[in-house]
């Protein structure tokens, strides 16, 4: 295999940690949200937390990894579909860490109605469902998904 294939390899690799880790703490959120007792939510906010570092790990893989690439395989930095892409992944990384931080929050809270005698709370299914907490976390994903399909699609060049 040649240095380009490698590189290609190792980006491709990086992105499926970035999104495999995206799909892994969205699916734990769902089910903190649908979960009655709080330390069932503090569980799968928990486990939500420990997807992070996949999705770190995949966004500086994928971000270094698909520099060099456009760096050797003759692309411009200056292409739509580059810029866009390193755009969106800026984006999606900043909103997916607010929304994480809120999430954060919300768990430690569920470990402490846990604590206190394990009953659902009103304050806690509110902080399950806000739409700040929401937006953010799934506009990430929805940037992710952008991400994705101008990597394919190459749009423009």
């Amino acid at each position: 295999m040649s240095s380009l294939q490698w590189l290609l390899a190792l980006h491709v690799t990086g992105a499926f940690f970035f999104l495999g880790g995206s799909v892994t703490a969205g699916v734990f959120s769902v089910l903190a949200q649908r979960a009655r007792r709080p330390s069932e939510v503090a569980l799968f906010l928990g486990l939500a937390r420990w997807s992070v570092a996949l999705v770190v790990a995949g966004a500086a893989l994928t971000l270094v990894l698909g520099l060099a690439l456009v760096h050797r395989s003759g692309f411009s930095f200056g292409s739509f579909w580059i810029l866009a892409a390193i755009v969106l992944l800026i984006a999606a990384s900043a909103a997916g860490s607010r929304g994480g931080r809120r999430d954060a929050a919300t768990r430690r809270l569920a470990e402490r109605l846990a604590a206190d005698g394990d009953m659902p709370s009103d304050e806690l299914r509110k902080r399950l469902r806000d739409p700040v907490a929401l937006a953010l976390s799934w506009g990430a994903g929805l940037a992710l998904v952008a991400i994705l399909a101008l990597m394919i699609w190459k749009p423009g060049s």
